[in-house]
């Protein structure tokens, strides 16, 4: 009995500091200049964001030529054009929480914008309003806002025109 004690006590203690070390080594591995910040006068429940434009050069979008759907390839190789603009985005799908990442350009670096039509429907709202002139101000009041909510994103799933 004793000996189970012990071998449950050192069990418990093992897995306390492996969970520990893992977290530490999660919040390490982010890069200092790419931590996300969120501008004071925002609610706290903004998930993460850039509130300025990154001193550091920027991690590449994925090559939309990797996915096999239209409409994928196309937002991909629009948040490939504004770039500097998500990176001063948040993104409601709260990936930040679920997956660590830092802005709405992380959903671009990776996967995950692939599956996740709320992060498609942000970056194609980030792209037409940079059209318009916009700041990355501008564009994230309007997505915290849920403009892109009413955005439709079947005109994205024909090929866009070559120029």
């Amino acid at each position: 009995m004793r000996k189970s004690s012990s071998v449950a006590v050192i069990f418990v203690f093992t897995m306390a500091g492996f969970g520990f070390g893992l977290l530490h080594a999660q919040d390490a591995s982010r890069p200092s200049a790419q931590q996300p910040t969120q501008e004071k006068s925002q609610a706290s429940d903004v998930p993460a964001y850039h509130a300025n434009r990154s001193k550091e050069p920027l991690p590449e979008t994925l090559d939309p030529s990797q996915f096999p759907d239209q409409q994928t390839k196309n937002v991909y190789a629009l948040a490939a054009k504004v770039k500097n603009v998500l990176y001063q985005q948040p993104c409601y799908c709260r990936c930040d929480k679920e997956m660590g990442h830092t802005s709405l350009l992380s959903c671009y670096t990776d996967r995950h914008a692939s599956v996740c039509s709320l992060c498609q429907k942000e970056a194609v709202l980030a792209y037409t309003e940079t059209q318009k002139g916009k700041t990355a101000a501008q564009i994230r009041k309007e997505i915290i806002d849920g403009k892109w909510k009413d955005l439709d994103l079947s005109i994205y799933e024909t090929p866009a025109p070559s120029n």
